[in-house]
C-alpha cells in the first residue's frame, strides 16, 4: 500500500532478521539488483543464550513440568512462555492457577489495550510470567528476561530463533528451554538443522507427575497451526476514502492478492500473525 504512493524510481533498503523464501520473494518483487550485506548466518543462535530441551508427552504433563520450574522464583524471575495457539495460551493460564497473580497473557484475540497492559506489567515486574503466541516473537524488546520457554515447539524453525532472541539481550546471559512431545520431534530436529546445533537434553524430573489427560487438539494429527488469524479485509466496507489502486504496482498487488486467495482456499482461513511474515512456502513441507 505504501509503495503505491511512492515514485517508481526510488532507493529501497530492506532489513530482515532471517532470510527466508518469502523474504527472497519480497526482494524479487520490490528490489532491483540489490547489494546484500549479511551480519551473521540466518539461524545462528546467540552464544549468550544457553539452550536445553525436555521430552514431554502431552499438554498437561508440560503444564506440570512448567509448574515445577516456576516454583523457583529466583531462577525464573522473568519468564516469557511461547505457546502454539490462542487456545493453548488461555488454557495454560487457567491450568497454572497457583501463579494466577503473576501471569499475563497476550495473543491476537486480546484487545489492544489488554495487550499493551500485559506488556507493561511484564516489563515493570508486576507480572513475572508472560504467556504469548508467536504474535510477539519478533520486535518485543524487554530487558532482563531470564528465561524463554517454548511450551509448544514452533511449526517454523525460524520462529524458534526469534523466540529465544527475546532473552540474552544487551550483554545479559539468557536461557532457553524447549518442551517437545513425540509429534513435535521432527519440528525440533528441523530447528537443530537450521542452527546446526544439537539442543542439550534434560532428563524429565522424577518428582513431576506424568498426566494421561489429553486436550481435544492432542487427539488429532498436528498440522500447520493457524490460530492467529490475520485481519480479513473482505469484511471492510469501502467508502469514499478508498482510492483506486495505481497501475505502477498493480502486478505486485495482484500477485499478493492471488497468493492470499490460494492460502485461504487451501486452509479455509488466513495465515496466523506470528507466521505470516515467515516462510509462507514452508507450509508445503511435510515435517
Amino acid at each position: 500500500n505504501i509503495f503505491e504512493y511512492l515514485p517508481t524510481k526510488r532507493q529501497n533498503i530492506l532489513f530482515s532478521a532471517t532470510m527466508t523464501t518469502y523474504v527472497d520473494q519480497l526482494m524479487n518483487d520490490f528490489l532491483v539488483n540489490p547489494v546484500k550485506k549479511t551480519i551473521s548466518i540466518s539461524g545462528t543462535p546467540l552464544e549468550s543464550i544457553s539452550q536445553e530441551a525436555y521430552a514431554v508427552p502431552n499438554f498437561y504433563t508440560k503444564a506440570n513440568l512448567l509448574h515445577h520450574l516456576l516454583e523457583d522464583r529466583d531462577e525464573y524471575n522473568k519468564v516469557l512462555i511461547f505457546v502454539g495457539s490462542k487456545i493453548s495460551a488461555d488454557r495454560l493460564a487457567e491450568t497454572l492457577e497457583n501463579f494466577e497473580s503473576e501471569i499475563s497473557v497476550i495473543h491476537s484475540s486480546k484487545e489492544q489495550n489488554h495487550r499493551t497492559k500485559s506488556i507493561e506489567k511484564f516489563e515493570n515486574g508486576k507480572s513475572r510470567i508472560l504467556i504469548a503466541t508467536d504474535v510477539i516473537a519478533r520486535g518485543i524488546d524487554i530487558d532482563k528476561i531470564s528465561t524463554v520457554i517454548s511450551f509448544d515447539t514452533p511449526y517454523y524453525p525460524e520462529n524458534y530463533i526469534h523466540r529465544i532472541g527475546r532473552t540474552g539481550r544487551a550483554g545479559e546471559q539468557g536461557r532457553s528451554i524447549l518442551f517437545y512431545n513425540e509429534k513435535e520431534t521432527e519440528l525440533k530436529e528441523a530447528i537443530e538443522s537450521l542452527m546446526n546445533y544439537k539442543i542439550p537434553f534434560n532428563e524429565f524430573p522424577k518428582e513431576v507427575e506424568i498426566s494421561s489427560e489429553l486436550t481435544p487438539e492432542e487427539d488429532v494429527k498436528p498440522v500447520d497451526p493457524h490460530a492467529e488469524l490475520a485481519d480479513d479485509d473482505s469484511t471492510i466496507q469501502k467508502g469514499a476514502s478508498f482510492h483506486k489502486k495505481s497501475a505502477k504496482n498493480s502486478k505486485v498487488r495482484n500477485e499478493v492478492k492471488s497468493y492470499e486467495r490460494k492460502i485461504k482456499k487451501k486452509y479455509k482461513k488466513p495465515q496466523k500473525r506470528g507466521d505470516k511474515i515467515q516462510n509462507k512456502n514452508s507450509s508445503k513441507k511435510k515435517w
